[in-house]
């Protein structure tokens, strides 16, 4: 007896897959449409990181605005000179995050590889920098909280200012979250480095470089708040 084969039926999804090009998922008709689908995403996120930043500002505010003396008297304790030199260093690092965009888009991939590496490296020097800042007041009692016993030359003044305790407490809970995002950013860009380097990105795709360096923006800009409140005034 003779058999049918039935001819083979192509379904949408399968024309789809066969289609599109390989970043795209499947859910979206478009590289446009993803494209403005994650960067809302991000910038939902990016919301969220600002309203907890928020409340660490209003705390300073608080804060400051109770004990005025103090907390300008505890500031004077901070170097400035290492702030302002981590200022410079998260700037230049947020030029070498934009250039990588750039080189991205316009398919220069060494460059966008060495744009992303520059971002690296000036990220470590912040947070390198930052170590030597935090390590010379744990040295002399500078701790957060409970744990303030000011002794020194430098920070035995400290110990004589009702609420400096205060001002320091919040001065490591805002550089310390602050650090947590320079390294969460650190892995993000050599994960997008790494990727970058495979040949992953073109100017046709290229959202991963980009919501990574809106991020790191985000990083930078939050460091610009920081640095005048807690170092200058």
């Amino acid at each position: 007896m003779a058999t049918e084969t039935a001819p083979a039926t192509t379904s949408a999804g399968d024309v789809h897959a066969h289609q599109h090009p390989p970043h795209l998922e499947h859910h979206f008709v478009s590289s446009e449409q993803q494209f403005d689908s994650a960067k809302l995403g991000m910038w939902i996120f990016l919301a969220t990181e600002i309203l907890l930043f928020s409340g660490m500002f209003v705390a300073y505010a608080v804060f400051r605005q109770w004990h005025p003396d103090a907390f300008l008297a505890a500031s004077n304790a901070l170097n400035w000179v290492m702030g302002g030199t981590n200022t410079v260093v998260l700037l230049t690092s947020s030029l070498t995050v934009a250039l990588s965009i750039h080189f991205a888009q316009k398919e220069e991939q060494r460059k966008m590889v060495w744009s992303l590496l520059a971002t690296l490296v000036l990220a470590g020097v912040f947070l390198v920098i930052k170590y030597f800042e935090y390590t010379a007041k744990f040295e002399h009692g500078v701790y957060p909280g409970s744990f303030f016993d000011p002794h020194g030359a430098h920070y035995a003044y400290l110990a004589d200012i009702p609420f400096a305790a205060q001002f320091f407490s919040i001065y490591f809970v805002m550089t310390g979250i602050h650090g947590v995002h320079v390294l969460i950013g650190m892995a993000l860009i050599g994960w997008i480095a790494w990727r970058a380097n495979r040949g992953d990105f073109s100017s046709e795709w290229y959202t991963p470089v980009e919501l990574t360096g809106l991020y790191w923006h985000l990083v930078d800009i939050i460091w610009i708040f920081l640095f005048p409140l807690l170092y200058l005034i």
